[in-house]
């Protein structure tokens, strides 16, 4: 049986689209989804794009990570695993569970329809990566306590109420209203966009979870890099290292 990737990438009229796409498991993330997010995240930072929209396919956003794989899901978060100076849009329809949740709390802008429901069940489950922390400085901190203690489910109005999403709408609209905001951003002056997207974020609290997910991200990509092979392989060969920051 062929096997279906997690993440789908596309960019158009300076708009990427990435859609989670293993709707037989709700969009649950294993490892290979983490870093093929990751690694859209990145190519979107990288390319030509000026707005993201985040989607999940088959009628389910994300419903966490597979509890059969457990991968550590920083990587995969917008803004921790790859810092973004462009903005992220979540498109949010069906579940948005655990690590759903988190990716909506972390998208700049939200839009979700009236079967969205969130959640996060961690403590229920008995493993967190904590980053939903930080939706203690997003939307009122009792609720968020309520949301991360009690396990509580809330549907796309009470989302909307608390500050969570920007608008509920019917499901049929859903791609078109947030396509239309995709369009504003990718029609504005880039510059302005990313300078507004600095400041603001500058003065956002960010959670212990956030800053070693965003320092483990740092480390993983030097590990990873070009120049950190050609610095031990100089060192065995006993020659000058030629590094080129990759």
């Amino acid at each position: 049986m062929k096997q279906t990737w997690p993440v789908d990438y596309t960019e158009q009229d300076g708009i990427a689209r990435i859609t989670l796409t293993a709707p037989e498991r709700r969009n649950s993330l294993r490892a290979d989804g983490i870093a093929a997010l990751c690694a859209a995240w990145q190519r979107f930072e990288m390319g030509p794009a000026r707005v993201a929209i985040l989607s999940g396919s088959g009628g389910s956003f994300c419903s966490g990570i597979d509890l059969d794989d457990l991968p550590d899901p920083s990587s995969a978060v917008p803004g921790v695993g790859v810092i973004l100076t462009k903005p992220v849009i979540a498109s949010v329809s069906g579940p948005a569970m655990g690590l759903g949740l988190t990716l909506t709390m972390q998208a700049d802008l939200a839009i979700a329809d009236s079967t969205a429901v969130f959640g996060y069940p961690e403590g229920q489950v008995g493993f967190t990566g904590g980053l939903i922390a930080g939706l203690v400085a997003r939307v009122p901190a009792k609720f968020a306590k309520e949301v991360m203690l009690l396990g509580a489910r809330f549907d796309a109005n009470r989302a909307a109420e608390v500050g969570l999403i920007n608008e509920v709408t019917a499901a049929d609209r859903l791609v078109e209203r947030v396509d239309a905001m995709a369009r504003t951003i990718a029609g504005a002056a880039p510059l302005v966009i990313q300078a507004l997207m600095a400041e603001a974020n500058a003065v956002l609290p960010a959670s212990a979870a956030e800053i070693s997910g965003r320092f483990r991200s740092r480390m993983s990509l030097i590990a990873a890099s070009a120049d950190r092979h050609e610095g031990l392989a100089a060192f065995k060969e006993k020659r000058s290292p030629v590094f080129k920051g990759e």
